[in-house]
């Protein structure tokens, strides 16, 4: 077997844990022209799916950094590729039905592919130049059949291309992802460094860049100039929660709590809405309005300062406990348009088990004071989870009642369970 195949199967069974030398490959040699590196966002496969201001933050992220570290760049985001786009820039992804995993056959509903065309795909791929090295990224557990899908077209069409496989199914759900995926390297966590490290050896091209630019404030900004339309963006003030919720995996695929400098914040929504006439910005973090005064009050106040035009989302679900009259009125005079607190349950007793994060007063206190600021009642969305462990289908219609007799819309969402969380093991 050559050396170059035996180091890709040792990466392959051991992941990042013992990444083996590539002095000994030659499959790759120095060239004079930087290595070509192909980023993949693969499909959502799932009974039901809809663009919620979604874009790959994490492979932006990675693509900026390569770009920086002085690699050539190539994005391919199959969820790009939308049936009905809404002004703000949401919107309903194409889609296509496929065959359900076994685990699923018995659920009479039609189970598809989300995002762009198979055709399409092959495409992108035969007119691009063939890169040195592939990255695919991976979202929800459960939609790791368009990983395996895009893992096989890319492996049958630019044969021996090194594919990296890594993001959220591939660190949460590791052992499968190296066992099933096919993918040749495993990347657990969110390691910019390793990965970098990585690369460079599989392509013998030397890279600098010192530890300090590994800072969250040091970052460059994602690379969402590689989309050729680009109707809205999506922005991380923060990396993890300090909450502990029970069915919630951010403590596994964070490693604390850390957030940017507010400044910093305002200034990459400045650049975006001046330099690409950015007008929809969603954010996407888990804790956004965790401790208010320090971080998204001089936010909201230095956009508000600088007069940027924009306007906000918020669909991961807001801080309940947070808002008050200070915060609603300057969430609504900075035209967030997509509320969504995350509420959960009325019931107090799941409240409790579940992490303990909000209360009905709470709850009652903060619709009240973003009506007082000028929000309608169908315009203040209630995240109400279904499907809980344990979980009676009257708890769910209690609660629904509860938000709408307060004055908020109910907004459904189904619980997954997700590896390594408390409530993993019970569901």
């Amino acid at each position: 077997m050559p050396a170059f195949a035996e180091t890709l199967r040792a990466g392959r069974r051991y992941g990042t844990q013992a990444w083996p030398s590539a002095a000994g490959i030659k499959m790759f040699h120095v060239k004079h022209r930087p290595p070509h590196i192909l980023l993949i966002n693969p499909w959502i496969t799932d009974f039901a799916a809809y663009n919620f201001w979604i874009k790959p933050l994490g492979l932006l992220q990675i693509a900026s950094f390569m770009r920086k570290t002085g690699f050539r760049v190539t994005l391919i985001d199959c969820l790009d590729f939308y049936k009905t786009r809404e002004k703000c820039g949401d919107g309903k992804f194409f889609k296509t039905k496929i065959q359900k995993p076994g685990a699923l056959k018995t659920i009479p509903r039609q189970y598809s592919q989300y995002g762009m065309s198979e055709e399409t795909l092959l495409k992108e791929l035969s007119s691009m130049e063939k890169p040195d090295v592939i990255g695919i990224t991976s979202g929800m557990t459960y939609w790791y059949p368009g990983v395996f899908r895009v893992n096989e077209i890319v492996k049958e069409l630019l044969k021996g291309v090194p594919v990296i496989l890594g993001g959220i199914y591939a660190t949460l759900c590791y052992e499968h992802a190296l066992g099933f995926s096919g993918a040749d390297i495993v990347l657990k966590g969110s390691d910019t460094l390793q990965l970098s490290k990585i690369i460079s050896e599989l392509t013998n091209f030397e890279f600098c860049n010192p530890q300090s630019a590994f800072r969250i404030d040091n970052l460059p900004y994602p690379a969402f100039d590689l989309y050729p339309q680009l109707d809205f963006i999506s922005i991380a003030t923060s990396r993890g929660c300090p909450f502990r919720c029970s069915y919630c995996a951010s403590l596994v695929l964070a490693n604390g709590f850390i957030r940017r400098d507010p400044f910093e914040v305002v200034a990459e929504i400045e650049y975006w809405a001046t330099q690409y006439e950015i007008r929809n910005i969603a954010f996407c973090d888990d804790a956004l309005l965790i401790n208010p005064s320090e971080h998204i009050i001089p936010i909201l106040k230095e956009v508000i300062r600088r007069g940027i035009q924009c306007s906000f989302h918020a669909p991961n679900g807001l801080h309940i406990r947070e808002i008050d009259e200070e915060v609603a009125e300057l969430l609504f005079r900075n035209h967030f348009k997509t509320i969504r607190l995350g509420f959960e349950t009325s019931n107090e007793s799941i409240q409790n088990e579940t992490g303990g994060k909000v209360d009905n007063k709470e709850f009652k206190k903060a619709v009240r004071s973003l009506k007082r600021a000028g929000y309608l009642s169908e315009e203040i969305g209630a995240h109400i989870m279904a499907g809980l462990p344990g979980q009676r289908v009257e708890e769910i219609e209690e609660s629904i009642a509860f938000v709408r007799e307060i004055g908020a819309k109910p907004v459904l969402v189904e619980y997954s369970a997700i590896p390594h969380t408390p409530l993993f093991e019970k569901a």
